[in-house]
């Protein structure tokens, strides 16, 4: 397939580098000093699992028109969502595929709105990965994709596109209600990267200390109110899955909320907090801790 990698940070150099490993043709759009070293290099792997690797790949810093893609990898951070579709807008034609690997709940249906007709897919990615230096990726842990088509159930594109994917090597399942899966990772990932970044301290540390445990815990539990309210469809147990899920992270991991605050990169914190407090005042769901970490972390937000 051709593919389209639009943001080539840690998951989407990660996931692209496992396509191009496999024979696609894997363009990644990029830009700065990152670019330059892709096109000089290629994309470096430093994986803590399978040790350092890498391939040559195409790189731009935005598409050029005429050239439509099998499939679009949208990895670019949720702020970045509007001016993604507009770079990768000229790659898209009526039989090209969508699939948005970003965090939040409500982008796939920001690119419905701006891209041509395609056929768009949501994603969730379970990784822990970023950009190490120009050119280069460290993967830390895990690597699973759940994708699934945007309107429910599971159609023959969505099968090639996961088939694509488990060719790659990579961990994918398609699911037929990817909404449940978006909200599935959004409660866990809005709890975690909050504690994370307000408290600027490892995953470790946050396990540890019960306070700040308790401060992660409440977020949960808000957060799950407001999918009941919501009739979002999550598992029965899915208090318990996240606390299981965090017990299973190395203890020297920081949510990617941490590193773009540490780094003084524009935060996805209305993606995360933001929108979910929002989402609380207007179905009148009491979300005090949410909305507490949502406060403390604009207030540090480097475009203050």
């Amino acid at each position: 397939m051709k593919i389209l990698v639009m943001g080539s940070g840690g998951v989407g150099g990660w996931y692209g580098a496992r396509l191009a490993r496999a024979g696609h043709a894997v363009t990644f759009v990029a830009r700065g000093a990152h670019l330059a070293a892709i096109q000089d290099q290629g994309l470096i792997i430093r994986s803590a699992v399978e040790g350092e690797w890498r391939v040559d790949c195409r790189a731009l810093e935005r598409v050029e028109p005429g050239e439509t893609a099998d499939l679009v990898l949208v990895c670019v951070k949720s702020p970045d969502t509007a001016e993604a579709a507009a770079l990768v807008a000229p790659a898209v034609g009526p039989d090209s595929v969508v699939l948005s690997l970003q965090n939040g709940v409500d982008n796939e249906e920001k690119l419905q709105s701006l891209l041509p007709p395609c056929h768009l897919m949501g994603g969730v990615a379970y990784i822990f990965a970023n950009i190490e230096e120009p050119g280069v990726i460290a993967h830390h842990q895990f690597g699973s994709i759940v994708i699934g088509d945007v309107g429910g159930g599971v159609s023959p594109v969505a099968q090639r596109i996961g088939a694509a994917f488990t060719g790659a090597g990579i961990d994918c399942r398609v699911d037929a209600d990817i909404t449940s899966v978006l909200w599935q990772k959004y409660v866990f990932l809005v709890a975690l990267s909050g504690v994370s970044a307000a408290t600027r301290q490892p995953l470790g540390v946050i396990r540890e200390i019960p306070e700040t445990r308790a401060v992660w815990q409440r977020q949960v539990d808000e957060l799950l109110a407001l999918a009941a309210a919501m009739e979002i469809t999550l598992p029965h147990d899915m208090a318990e899955r996240c606390a299981s899920l965090l017990e299973s992270l190395g203890p020297d991991n920081f949510a990617s909320l941490y590193h773009d605050l540490a780094n003084g990169k524009p935060l996805e914190l209305e993606a995360l907090h933001g929108h979910a407090a929002r989402l609380a005042a207007e179905h009148g769901v009491p979300a005090p801790t949410v909305s507490t970490v949502y406060g403390i972390l604009k207030a540090q937000a480097p475009a203050r």
